[in-house]
């Protein structure tokens, strides 16, 4: 079984602390580091392996959007899934377009946070049901609007699957095809709705109620 190194960053030590403590249940996980924030962070990357993170948002000194701007030019391998509150949607497209993987909730618990990091390591993308329907919420009072553009239907059915974090050999796996004709239909897709990744896709996918949360 491979093993894979995490690092916590967050500004908070008791938070941090309370995290190992959920981690020590997930055998592929192991904490190489923490960081209470962004600078401590990329010092700490330089000199550990690092596959994932677990990002705070509000941090002193450097915070995660502009930490993991800079890590990931370092580093595009890694994995980057933030912890959030739910007052901090403003961050959310910055951090969707800064490249993360995944949005998880702060009060979540091993079994959600379990999901989310295997979701992750296995190239897919995770986000905490309650933030997908916080994000819901905002659009409605805010009557925002995004441009629909059409898709077909085998689209809308990869779509549906990347939202709920498969990757694309699950994706080929499950609807039968192959993984370079799932590859041909991300690509489109990130094509017509002008989605960076994969992540984006997910909040695209929300506004414009093709998925349901």
């Amino acid at each position: 079984m491979k093993e894979y190194g995490l690092a916590l960053v967050d500004d908070h030590k008791m938070f941090r602390s309370g995290l190992r403590f959920l981690l020590n249940d997930i055998p592929e996980i192991k904490v190489v580091g923490e960081a209470s924030d962004g600078l401590e962070f990329l010092d700490m990357a330089a000199n550990k392996i690092v596959d994932i993170v677990l990002m705070d948002i509000n941090m002193p000194n450097m915070n995660g959007l502009e930490t993991t701007r800079k890590a990931l030019k370092l580093y595009p391998k890694l994995k980057v899934i933030v912890l959030s509150m739910h007052d901090e949607e403003e961050y959310y497209d910055q951090m969707v377009d800064a490249g993360v993987q995944g949005f998880l909730l702060k009060n979540s618990g091993v079994e959600e946070l379990n999901a989310a990091l295997q979701a992750v390591i296995n190239g897919g993308t995770y986000f905490s049901q309650e933030l997908l329907v916080g994000i819901l919420d905002k659009k409605k009072r805010k009557q925002f609007q995004t441009e629909v553009v059409k898709l077909t239907q085998r689209e809308l059915e990869i779509l549906k699957l990347i939202c709920k974090g498969f990757c694309n050999n699950d994706i080929a796996e499950k609807l039968f095809i192959s993984h370079r004709t799932v590859e041909r239909h991300r690509s489109n897709l990130l094509s017509k709705t002008d989605c960076p990744n994969a992540t984006s896709l997910v909040m695209y996918a929300v506004k414009n109620k093709i998925i349901e949360v």
